[in-house]
């Protein structure tokens, strides 16, 4: 099998499925983790302060 673009055509199956907790489309099929809550992994709700915007008062 060739690496390049022909190779990108054969690419039918998904990776992500719903996630039961959050909703998403993010729960790994394989890893059977959610890259969105972290579900599957930890019984807490995955959050990152990087992955929010910044609140700024109006000026």
């Amino acid at each position: 099998m060739s690496k390049g673009t022909p190779s990108m055509g054969r690419r039918q199956k998904t990776t992500h499925i719903r996630c039961r907790r959050c909703g998403r489309s993010s729960y790994h099929k394989q890893k059977r983790v959610c890259s969105s809550c972290g579900y599957g992994e930890t019984s807490k709700i995955r959050k990152y302060n990087w992955a929010k915007k910044t609140h700024r008062p109006k000026a």
